[in-house]
């Protein structure tokens, strides 16, 4: 099974295309689900599990890859479907993951293959749902439904919240935002992201906007802009701090999203930071070449918040 992903690492050509690899499989029965191949390591045959002493029911216990320690967590449960017996476990699958800084393995029936699609052939959940499921993204293979699973919230639920920001930070810089015309135009697909960055903004008392693809940030910049040449607002440079973007988004990724801004005469001088689970140098390297000004990983909210100080400070100079 590790040769079906063999190479991963080398397909960053799609990156920055508005293009991307998912890796299709079954949690029970025919329906498909999907992963973004980019946060996918090997997939290996379930190796023996040794379990955890009072660990969250989701996580079936741990188990040795190759000198590496890490959880193995049961899908079918994360997602309230039927837990996989253990019995079972041998019959089954494991995802070998990286993404949040951190390496896990999902348990999953089995692996269909890998197909190549564009981001806007990838549709974000019905609003209606938007809080209430597991879900990134929908979209269509072999004439069926696929559903892009939402793994930074199962990994949240299962590890805990990532650390936010200390009181001694936010008494701190909290004050800095006060009076500011200026707020932050984000967007990211996971809720849990959306839901981090929201608490950020409010404890910086940062005014904000957080939509949740890449698409509907362009649409709004492109409005503001408008507004802007019909002599209803000032510029866009002049209202808004920074765009802070999600890499991988269903309809435009936050590396197409960069280029967009940049290839606009009106928005080309806004500061972009692109925020994202997925490890891999490529990331650094394409957020050079798009143009975008700082990469930073998700889940460390005073390093992102830093940022958003520095930048504070330097349009109050």
């Amino acid at each position: 099974m590790s040769s079906f992903l063999e190479s991963v690492d080398k397909r960053t050509s799609l990156a920055g295309m508005n293009r991307m690899e998912l890796l299709l499989f079954n949690i029970k029965g025919k329906q498909l689900f999907g992963i973004n191949v980019f946060k996918v390591r090997e997939v290996i045959r379930t190796p023996d599990i040794s379990p955890v002493p009072k660990s969250d029911p989701r996580v079936v216990g741990v188990s040795d890859i190759r000198g590496h320690t890490m959880p193995i967590i049961d899908l079918a449960m994360a997602l309230d479907l039927e837990p996989f017996p253990k019995e079972r476990l041998s019959e089954t699958l494991t995802i070998v993951t990286e993404f949040n800084s951190s390496v896990q393995g999902f348990l999953v029936e089995d692996v269909d293959r890998i197909i190549h699609l564009r981001w806007e052939d990838i549709l974000p959940p019905p609003d209606s749902l938007m809080h209430v499921n597991y879900l990134t993204g929908i979209t269509r293979a072999q004439n069926q439904i696929v559903e892009i699973v939402d793994v930074e919230k199962v990994l949240t639920e299962v590890s805990g919240t990532p650390a936010a920001m200390s009181d001694d930070f936010v008494q701190a810089h909290a004050a800095k935002a006060e009076g500011l015309k200026y707020f932050i135009l984000a967007a990211d697909d996971s809720t849990v992201a959306r839901s981090q960055l929201k608490t950020a903004f409010e404890q910086l008392k940062i005014k904000h906007v957080i939509v949740n693809n890449g698409r509907k940030a362009l649409e709004l910049l492109k409005k503001w802009a408008d507004e802007a040449d019909e002599g209803l607002a000032e510029p866009v440079s002049k209202r808004v701090l920074m765009v802070i973007s999600d890499i991988e988004m269903p309809e435009m990724d936050g590396y197409t999203l960069t280029s967009s801004i940049r290839k606009d005469d009106r928005l080309k001088d806004l500061y972009v930071i692109l925020n994202s689970s997925l490890s891999g140098g490529f990331n650094e390297k394409l957020t050079e070449k798009v143009g975008a000004n700082k990469f930073l990983s998700k889940w460390h909210a005073e390093e992102l918040a830093n940022e958003i100080v520095k930048r504070i400070e330097s349009v109050q100079k």
